[in-house]
Formats: C-alpha cells, structure tokens, sequence
C-alpha cells in the first residue's frame, strides 16, 4: 500500500504531513511526499521520499508574480509532478495552497483522494466572512455570507478553472465548473484540534476533524540554549516562522525593547523574518533550529505570527501567547487564543514597542499562565494516528 502527500506552502504545511507520514509507515503504509524543493532536506531527515514540486516558496515570496501565473504553474505542477508521482500509489492527499488538479489526477488514476486543511478560512461557512482573494474587495455594504462565499468561489474559478480544465481536457476528462468546491469534496478533512478551532456550521460540507496532525520530535535543546534557560528567570521567546513581517521597523528591535519593558530576558528566533540580537547584553539568546515542544515548555511566553502549528505546539506545551497576526488564518487563532484565555491577540501586524508591550502584559499573568497550563490537557495529540487508520481504511473501502 502507497500514498502519496503532497503540498505548496511554508513549513507549517509542510511539517504536518511529515506527521501523517510517519504515522502511515507505523501501519506499514509505504509513503511518498510532493513538496516545494525548500523542505527537501526536512523531509530526507524524517525519511520520507520526496519529489519536488513547484518552485520554491521563499523565491516566490520575493519575487512577487502575478495571482493567475502562480496558478497556472501549480496547475501545471500537480498534473505534472503530481501525477507521474501518483501512478503507482493507492491514495492522494492534498494540502497548501489550492491545489486545484490534485483531484483530477486522483479521478484520472482511480485512487482516493482526501483534501485536508489546517484550518478553516477557505471553507465556506455560514459564521465567517470569506477572507481576502485576488480580485478586489468584498461589497462593503453586503452583510449575506451566502453571497460573499458565492462571490469567493468566482473568485477562485477566475484565476484556476481555465489552467485547470485545459489539464483536464487534455486527459479527456469533463470540464470543472466550481474549482473551489471540486477541490474542498463534500467531505474535506480538517487536522485541525477541535479545542483550538471547534467545528463550524459550513455550507454544503460536512468536515471529518481529526485532530492536529502534530510532528513528534525528541530532540534534546542545544547546551548552550539550555545553559540561557538555567541562567534566569523564564524568557519570552519571539519568532515569526515563514513570515517576512514586510512593512515592519526593525521587529527584533521593538520585541526586545518590548519585552525588556516587561522585566523579562528574550530568546529570538531568526526565521524567514531573519531577526537578530541588537546588541551583546546577557538577557539576550538568538535561537536557531529547535525542539519547539521542549523549549515552550520553558518560557514565559510564545510571541509568534499565529501559523496553526506554532500555535497548537505552545497551546500544548502550557505557554502563553501573543499572536502578532499576519495573513490568512492568523487573525483567527489569535483571537481565538484571546478568547481561550491563554495569550493576547496583538492589535494588527505591525508591533511596536508600546503596542507589544500593551500585549504582553496580560499574557504575562499568573493567571494567563494557570489557564494555558489547565487548556494544555484538553489539546489532542492523535489526530494523525486517527487521520492514518481512516485513510489506510478508505484504501481498503475501494479495492
């Protein structure tokens, strides 16, 4: 039995799927992973097969092409890539950035095909408002989430249905009218933990949530990292993942001086954002690849941009949070860690000093972190040994 994962995104699409794939070959499954060429180092080191698709996210990032070029190179990518990689498999799973062709390559092999989300931002839901897509604004006077959502799905078509079913027709198979809703299924699957991101009425989908497909990792903090925990009181860690903070000042400036102001050291994670220490003095630790799990265990507080597994990991790990949201479901998890009780939700995406400040304040009290720790028991941890035996099911359903 074989199944191949694929995905385009940043290392939070990326690192979930290593879990499922992990959990596949625990149940004998043989697994391979498509991905942008960025993770394919990460992926050799959880060693799981890789084939690289598309190009890399972090050239795109800066480089900035049009919405409809994207598309069409993606497109083009999974039916390509995607489908040579898929011939001799006996599932699909589709993740990232619409991954619109993923489901015609399925159709066109005859294997299972499951989209899976990390969250529910693209999914039509009759609470939310569709978030934003190229093509301009929402009507601002328009309040129907009915008619957002139908508005969001012609959004979808106008940049991926012609790159998708020209793909389509060349395999000789019926034009796509809903690209968004073709994509989704009427059953999507969502890794997402029910605690952090509880289930939503959405409109003509009925969603299977797993639970987080969370990486497990072991690795041992490095010495010198350990020796800066031992030194002092608990620090405040600040990173911001595959977020370039663009428009930002100097971030790593105003979250030292922010978290300073709050009589608390500071461990700062480079990340896509490239931050650094701003000066030599000893309350100061610039942190590099690490155990997450491990490390938010020992401090004060996570300042991050809110990507659903930062946020899952330090929700598990007991630690208080101030999400400084960025795009997409970012807003989402840090209004929902303020609602938990667990962290604050920074006001916009451009911290500075007394705005930081402002937030770490309560995220810093005893209380905060009494309700994190109390909340840490209730997050699951199995979703992708449970995302595993129902795929490894479905295979079986269809032979």
């Amino acid at each position: 039995m074989r199944v191949l994962l694929s995905t385009w995104g940043s290392r939070g699409d990326v690192e979930p799927l290593l879990a499922l794939a992990l959990e596949l070959r625990a149940q004998g499954v043989d697994v391979r992973m498509c991905a942008p060429p960025d993770f394919a180092e990460r992926v050799a080191e959880a060693g799981v097969a890789f084939v690289p698709m598309g190009f890399a996210v972090r050239e795109l990032v800066a480089s900035k092409p049009s919405p409809a070029d994207v598309a069409a190179a993606l497109v083009g990518q999974h039916f390509d890539v995607v489908g040579k990689a898929a011939q001799d498999c006996d599932a699909l799973v589709a993740t990232g950035l619409m991954p619109a062709g993923m489901r015609s390559v399925a159709e066109h092999l005859d294997i299972p095909y499951v989209l899976a989300g990390f969250h529910m931002m693209g999914m039509p839901s009759l609470h939310r408002r569709p978030g934003p897509r190229p093509g301009g604004p929402f009507p601002a006077d328009e309040t129907d989430f009915r008619v957002l959502w139908r508005i969001d799905g012609e959004r979808v078509d106008a940049i991926y249905r012609e790159p998708l079913n020209t793909h389509r027709a060349a395999l000789g198979m019926p034009p796509v009218g809903n690209v968004r809703d073709h994509v989704l299924t009427a059953h999507p699957w969502l890794a997402v933990d029910p605690v952090l991101w509880p289930p939503e009425d959405l409109l003509g989908l009925e969603p299977v949530q797993t639970g987080a497909w969370i990486m497990p990792d072991d690795r041992a903090l490095p010495a010198d990292l350990v020796e800066f925990l031992d030194a002092g009181e608990p620090p405040v860690y600040v990173g911001f993942g595959s977020m370039q903070m663009a428009g930002a000042p100097d971030t790593a400036a105003v979250a030292v001086e922010a978290v300073r102001a709050q009589g608390h050291r500071v461990l700062v994670s480079g990340g896509w954002a490239r931050l650094s220490l701003i000066d030599e003095e000893d309350d100061c630790f610039a942190v590099g690849e690490a155990n997450h799990s491990a490390l938010f265990r020992r401090v004060a507080a996570v300042v991050h941009h809110g990507g659903a597994g930062t946020t899952t990991t330090a929700a598990l790990a007991g630690a208080p949070q101030v999400i400084v949201p960025q795009i997409v479901d970012q807003p989402y998890w840090a209004q929902r860690v303020a609602e938990l009780g667990i962290g604050a939700h920074h006001d916009g995406p451009i911290p500075t000093v007394a705005s930081l400040s402002t937030a770490l304040e309560p995220a810093l009290r005893d209380g905060t972190r009494t309700r994190a720790a109390d909340v840490s028991t209730t997050i699951r941890t199995d979703g992708a040994a449970v995302a595993a035996r129902r795929l490894v099911d479905l295979i079986g359903d269809g032979r």
